[in-house]
């Protein structure tokens, strides 16, 4: 299995990770391979965007729909 190295990680950052593994139970690399397998898992915005621009079947674009959001969000 592939190991990643992270380097000038920030004192306080590392005490804090730290701790949220410990508070779960699990070692420091257990609860960093867990989140990095969550942010991994979880689609990107632009993947997300991208999908959405594919879909078919809607009567309004995408590019209308933000800006009727924001004119009416403009108005509150």
């Amino acid at each position: 299995m592939p190991n990643v190295l992270i380097r000038d990680l920030p004192d306080d950052v590392h005490a804090r990770l730290q701790r949220r593994a410990e508070a779960e139970g699990q070692s420091l690399q257990q609860f960093l391979t867990r989140e990095l397998t969550r942010v991994a898992s979880t689609p990107s915005l632009g993947d997300v965007l991208a999908r959405i621009d594919e879909r078919s079947g809607g009567r309004v674009g995408l590019d209308s729909a933000v800006d009727d959001l924001a004119e009416e969000r403009g108005r509150r």
